[in-house]
């Protein structure tokens, strides 16, 4: 399975950002599972909307993978909520913070 990881990203660093990130690709790679990189450092151009820009280049990324993991507080980022609206009109499976707490039970049975 092909999974990208959304995370709110306002008012945190690069470092932070990936920190948090990390966390989270070793938990779902423990399951066998492929992280697609979701995270682009290259600047958006100057003329246009930067917030746009890296967020047709999230969608495009969807459209490559099984699922879509949601970071704890998905709910107040923007670009989180309009993700995981995409990925329930295209049937794109949702993953909530929950799911690595119910496969770690699966996995201690």
């Amino acid at each position: 399975m092909k999974v990208m990881i959304s995370q709110p990203m306002q008012g945190k660093t690069d470092e932070e950002i990936k920190r948090e990130k990390q966390k989270i690709v070793d938990k779902l790679e423990k399951l066998h599972i492929e992280v697609v990189n979701s995270f682009f450092d290259e600047e958006a151009p100057n003329d246009i909307n930067a917030g746009l820009y890296y967020m047709a280049k999230s969608i495009q990324v969807m459209s490559e993978v099984d699922a879509v993991f949601f970071t704890k507080d998905w709910q107040m980022a923007r670009g989180c909520r309009i993700e995981r609206q995409i990925a329930k009109e295209y049937g794109i499976k949702i993953l909530d913070t929950n799911f690595l707490e119910e496969e770690k039970e699966i996995l201690v049975r």
